[in-house]
């Protein structure tokens, strides 16, 4: 296979990190690693039907995609499961045949196009009678999942949990051999509680292009796991019931900020894998030398030494326990964490692990303020969240205002959740432990101003009301219909997501092109060009999670639909193959930020090749709960790895001139049932201390180009018509100084019957979204007709389109 340099160099790059984003969760013996490569029994879904990422916005169109199978047979193992492989992809592919069949006239009956109700949905794993037969040196079993955009997973059989079928031929095999892994090729928690026997289980999560190569080299021992979870893995029935997950109108966060690990750890409850836990081919020792601090920011360094046979990466992990006051506290929180370089057996790094204490403020919701309390603050040093010891504490005997807000995002319907407190040791119970103390006077409280002054670009003046509203929405093209709005609505680059108005360029004003993420960009491989554009060869770049939902002939047609004329006979096929990189959960999983930083300086480079100046990524939404079908492209349950990862993302993208991200999506967007018009009810203090705080980091640590609003309400208003998320949250609080934009908000999408009402352009404007997206000629009238009416001032339209002329002007060349 010839690939271009780039290419290349790129895979070269991701290559020696991928080990660093799976998870051994269960290494008992020391079957693994293999000495070389051998006669290998391989079962399981995930062998053939490796998954590289989740369906939709995260469909990467790479050149190729290494499969595990494909994987162990380069690395030089010999399948001696041929037999069953075949077989297993015979009952797969009826199943899957009857399975679409069905949900088509689910689909039908419930008067929801095919390809929307399709969109992201799970096909339980079926069951099947396959004899095993198993035969070999050792065996792997590849357990696979799949979820994606438009869907939310189930806990059902074949989903989050296991079949019958894989719990009954996982045992038998571990039982068999004595050289045996289960590998999970999953993008988010499936229970393992019904497999307590298995003795090595690693997660290897989805990898991007090189998945099965990254398994060979962990068997073989070329690389060593080094991953931790960023999501407390349990048996379902151990997740908490306490707030709504997936009623189609309301969802009410009743947990308040108890999610995850703050929920496990309050209560006394041990997940069956907890957040950041994670094994190694080696062992590793931990030595506290000092905690000091430095004004308010408190420093500890800690010395790592290898004391096993193999080299490898250890991540040390952080936590503070805040005093409980007149706010509630979950039992403790990540606060910082590193990880060492590669040790050799034998060899020490010591690492420095700080923090502001000012950042592990409370929100206090009484007083619109974020407050310390008076009360000892206990360090806890560890490699997971119940794998932590108290290493030092922090005495502050006065309570402290931090900063000084007003509360905005209104008000949920009921009272967040309170844990009973977990009996826990004093702090004067560790005599020994060092002890910092601060003072009120160590601290300086700023009060938030609301009033900020923006001076607008020159030249608004000679725009018409059209042309001001041309800018305040995306371009777009009112004969490309359906397939022009689902993953392909941009006109300059093949397969684009989007792009912002073509219709100013004689004023010198050019156009953003948007590619969607989140693992890599997303363009149509195949393309040709004409004095109109550029336009896909291939059905217009859909993603397979919708094609095969679409009736035979407009599927056939696909690509005549969604281009402007057919492919003349004459047109030469370009080509723009771009490299898929772990999914988010993967990548957080590595704790690296300087591989979440190479990542980004990936994505920048294709950007800059195939001329995109915004990716519509990195996504950092929550993984409140399990169920979330887009969980596998965020990144955690908490948002300080979150919220780490995506800065880091957006500041290697954001290395490339002309090229900008969009962090997304804004805010407590946490489920895909009914996303349109979806009112997630959340408490302001869980807002700000869980959903918002990632989004915060990213801001602040890297100035990102562009943010993206949720589809969903939030208590009761849509959050692209939130002037007080977006002004004052956003601007105001956070000092965003990038453009926003609306998630591709296209009418025929929501569904009639919603509780709420559908999202408004005008208001969008109004609310200061810059980017209605991805635009139609209704949206356009809309804002017409909100001018008109006076529900949106030409002045604020003015505000709007000066933003987006700052970006425009920051990231395309002068013509």
């Amino acid at each position: 296979m010839l690939l271009n340099n780039y290419e290349k160099k790129h895979l070269a790059e991701l290559r020696p990190h991928l080990a660093e984003c799976t998870v051994l969760l269960r290494r008992e013996d020391e079957a693994f690693p293999l000495e070389k490569p051998c006669r290998l029994a391989l079962f399981g879904s995930g062998a053939r039907r490796t998954v590289k990422g989740g369906t939709g916005s995260g469909e990467v169109n790479s050149r190729f995609f290494v499969t595990v199978e494909q994987g162990l047979k380069d690395a030089g193992f010999l399948i001696t499961t041929n037999a069953w492989l075949d077989a297993y992809e015979e009952r797969y592919a009826a199943a899957r045949k009857a399975w679409v069949r069905r949900t088509k006239k689910e689909a039908h009956r419930a008067g929801v196009p095919a390809p929307l109700y399709g969109m992201g949905r799970v096909m339980p794993e079926p069951d099947y009678e396959i004899p095993l037969e198993p035969e070999g040196d050792a065996a792997v079993y590849v357990l696979a999942r799949i979820s994606g955009e438009g869907s939310d997973r189930e806990p059902v059989r074949g989903d989050v949990k296991l079949t019958e079928t894989e719990i009954r031929d996982i045992l038998t095999l571990n039982a068999c051999f004595e050289k045996f892994m289960l590998v999970l090729n999953v993008g988010g928690p499936v229970d393992l509680s019904e497999i307590p026997q298995v003795r090595n289980i690693l997660l290897l999560s989805q990898l991007g292009v090189e998945t099965g190569t990254a398994l060979a080299q962990i068997l073989l021992g070329q690389a060593n796991p080094s991953g931790h979870l960023t999501t407390s893995w349990s048996a379902w029935e151990d997740y908490p019931r306490i707030g709504d997950f997936g009623d189609r109108n309301d969802t009410h966060y009743r947990e308040g900020i108890y999610v995850g690990y703050r929920y496990f750890d309050s209560i006394g409850k041990k997940a069956l894998f907890p957040f950041g836990f994670g094994l190694s081919y080696t062992s590793f020792a931990r030595r506290l030398q000092s905690v000091r601090r430095e004004g308010t920011r408190i420093l500890l360094t800690v010395t790592v030494k290898n004391t096993g046979r193999l080299a490898g990466r250890e991540v040390l992990q952080l936590y503070l326990s805040l005093p409980q006051g007149r706010l509630d506290q979950p039992f403790q929180k990540l606060a910082a964490f590193e990880k060492t370089d590669e040790l050799e057996p034998g060899a020490e790094e010591t690492l420095s692990l700080a923090f502001d204490l000012k950042d592990q403020a409370a929100y206090d919701t009484a007083r619109a303020a974020w407050i310390l309390e008076a009360g000892e603050y206990i360090l806890r040093l560890g490699t997971s969240s119940r794998d932590t010891e108290a290493a030092a504490r922090i005495a502050l005997p006065e309570e402290v205002t931090v900063r000084q807000l007003r509360n905005a995002l209104g008000e949920p319907d009921f009272e967040d959740w309170k844990p009973e407190p977990v009996a826990e040791k004093e702090a004067c119970a560790y005599p020994d432990l060092p002890m910092l103390l601060l003072k009120k006077e160590d601290f300086e409280t700023e009060t938030v101003s609301y009033e900020r002054l923006e001076k607008l670009v020159d030249g608004l003046a000679v725009l018409s009301d059209d042309e001001l509203i041309r800018l305040n929405i995306g371009a777009f093209d009112p004969k490309a219909g359906l397939l022009g709005v689902i993953g392909d609505a941009g006109l300059s680059v093949a397969g684009a997501a989007g792009e912002t108005t073509l219709t100013l360029r004689e004023r010198s004003i050019p156009s953003l092109v948007m590619a969607d993420g989140p693992a890599g960009l997303r363009l149509a491989p195949r393309f040709w060009r004409d004095k109109k554009g550029a336009h896909s060869a291939d059905g217009g770049g859909l993603p397979d999670s919708v094609g095969e939902w679409l009736p035979a002939p407009v599927r056939a047609a696909a690509d005549v639909l969604s281009s402007p004329k057919k492919m003349p006979d004459e047109a030469k096929i370009e080509y723009q193959y771009c490299t898929a990189v772990p999914i988010g959960t993967a990548l957080a999983q590595s704790w690296n930020i300087g591989f979440a930083a190479l990542c980004g300086d990936i994505v920048g480079a294709e950007m800059e090749r195939f001329g995109v100046q915004l990716w519509l990524a990195p996504a950092l939404n929550i993984h409140r709960s399990v169920l979330c079908g887009r969980n596998f492209e965020y990144f955690s349950e908490d948002p300080l790895i979150s919220g780490k990862m995506a800065a880091a993302l957006t500041r290697g993208v954001q290395l490339h001139p002309g090229c900008g991200v969009t962090v997304k999506h804004f805010a407590a967007n946490n489920q895909e049932n009914n996303r349109y018009g979806n009112n997630s009810q959340v408490s302001e203090r869980a807002m700000r201390e869980i959903y918002l705080k990632g989004f915060e980091i990213a801001v602040k640590e890297a100035q990102p180009a562009a943010l993206m609003t949720s589809y969903n309400l939030l208590n009761g208003i849509h959050t692209a018509e939130r002037r007080d998320l977006i002004w004052d949250v956003l601007r105001c609080e956070f000092g965003f100084e990038g453009i926003v934009m609306t998630d591709w908000i296209v009418s025929f999408m929501a569904d009639r019957k919603n509780r709420h009402p559908k999202v408004s352009p005008r208001l969008v404007a109004a609310a200061g979204g810059e980017l209605f997206m991805p635009g139609s000629k209704a949206d356009f009238k809309d804002m017409r007709a909100g001018l008109r009416e006076g529900s949106l001032s030409r002045a604020q339209l003015e505000r709007n389109a000066s933003r987006l002329l700052k970006l425009i002007r920051r990231l395309t060349p002068e013509e």
